[in-house]
């Protein structure tokens, strides 16, 4: 059996061999027009279940910033906490393509910075590819000849926020909309396998797929893309807090409001252990033999006056604590 299959069972029992992704199975895919589906995750329980539902590519995206770590945009985060991920995708992707996508200040100063970074991805976060946004066609043909597959990205580009004046749809104007496409031409001829077209018009976004040979992933770009791509906490309603939902884009479409679920799951808990139900006795496993139980017991008698004394000298001291901050001696912070 070739290195790149593998065989598994699926829920029917029946035996089939599912074969990893590549940048050649994606252009292949793409001459059959066959749609392609991309999905952006960031931890091993996220990758086990993109894999298991047999997505095509997973993207380890610098969103992690804005979806995992809480920040505003995607510029803060840095190589140590992508590749960190990375890690963690890697674990449990066994068969999606997996792609980090290199956050800002890692590929923009210089050629062999970026190169070397790209080797970072590979190496130690055990990516199949790495994907960089906007048009740098040197800097693609450097990691691509360093043997590096690189995935593009046009129109929206997050990182460039500060310059292009917030998260803005792009190519809005036939001046921008025919630079989109020669950008894209530009990556193709610098090596990239595939192109990420970000908030686009569907017109662009088809005319750009039409214009190359490789795939294009759309993202709030329309149908006329080779494949699609959303976020897996944006498409399952994994975030379901109203501060949350206020940065879920107009383009993402929810699949699942699991969110939902986990609250309830949470203050279920909450209740049952407030209401002294859980652990049950179902959930007690762990038993002592009677003579062992019965040694416990004496051992603990031996010394209940000096612990109960050390106790009583604690509570007193704690209650101090107590009384001293209700007097609020400097105010009310």
């Amino acid at each position: 059996m070739p290195t790149n299959c593998r065989r598994f069972s699926s829920i029917s029992n029946e035996s089939k061999v599912r074969v990893k992704t590549t940048n050649l199975s994606l252009a292949a895919k793409r001459r059959r027009n066959e749609p392609i589906s991309m999905v952006t995750a960031y931890t091993t329980p996220s990758a086990l279940h993109v894999d298991r539902a047999e997505i095509d590519i997973l993207l380890v995206g610098d969103s992690l910033a804005m979806v995992e770590l809480g920040m505003e945009t995607t510029q803060g985060v840095g190589m140590d906490e992508m590749i960190h991920h990375c890690k963690a995708v890697s674990r449990g992707a066994s068969y999606c393509m997996t792609v980090g996508d290199m956050p800002f200040g890692s590929y923009e100063v210089n050629d062999d910075d970026a190169l070397r970074n790209a080797y970072r991805f590979v190496k130690e976060g055990g990516m199949d590819a790495v994907k960089l946004e906007g048009c740098r066609p040197d800097t693609v043909a450097k990691i691509v000849d360093g043997g590096v597959a690189v995935m593009g990205h046009v129109g929206l580009t997050p990182q460039a926020i500060s310059v292009i004046g917030g998260f803005r749809a792009q190519g809005r104007t036939a001046v921008k909309a025919r630079q989109l496409v020669d950008e894209a031409l530009m990556l193709q001829d610098a090596g990239c396998f595939a192109i990420v077209l970000e908030c686009v018009p569907e017109p662009v976004a088809r005319a750009v797929t039409n214009a190359l040979t490789i795939p294009t992933i759309g993202i709030g770009a329309g149908s006329g893309t080779s494949g699609q791509v959303l976020v897996y906490h944006d498409m399952l309603g994994m975030t379901s807090h109203p501060h949350h939902k206020q940065f879920v884009p107009k383009f993402c479409k929810m699949y699942a409001d699991i969110g939902k679920t986990i609250k309830k799951g949470l203050e279920e808990f909450k209740r049952e252990v407030e209401e002294g139900k859980f652990p049950s006795e179902e959930f007690s496993p762990y038993k002592m033999g009677e003579e062992e139980l019965e040694l416990f017991n004496k051992m603990m008698m031996e010394d209940e006056a000096e612990r109960e004394e050390k106790r009583g000298r604690t509570e007193k001291d704690l209650r101090e604590k107590d009384e001293y901050e209700v007097l609020k001696l400097y105010g009310d912070k």
